[in-house]
């Protein structure tokens, strides 16, 4: 009887161990889900203010005040302008 406790004790002990461990390796994947998560969202952020950024830098007006003031350049005079037909 005496080896058969000890034989149910071991097994309870290594049960035991088992549970801990999965327990804690969960609890560092779930740790480890949230900060993916969250640089996750700082990067959809970031793409966002990326998008605006780049929509800010093409814009019409700000591409034809640069071809003007720095680049010097101008609209034709429309005699000057020939349209090629495909």
């Amino acid at each position: 009887m005496t080896k058969l406790n000890l034989i149910l004790f071991a097994v309870l002990l290594a049960s035991a161990l088992g549970t801990v461990t999965s327990q804690h390796k969960a609890r560092k994947l779930y740790v480890e889900l949230q900060q993916q998560q969250d640089l996750a969202k700082q990067y959809d952020i970031e793409w966002g203010q990326l998008q605006l950024e780049q929509s800010t830098w093409a814009m019409h007006s700000r591409i034809e005040q640069i071809a003007v003031n720095h680049l010097r350049m101008q609209v034709p005079d429309p005699t000057r302008i020939q349209i090629v037909a495909p």
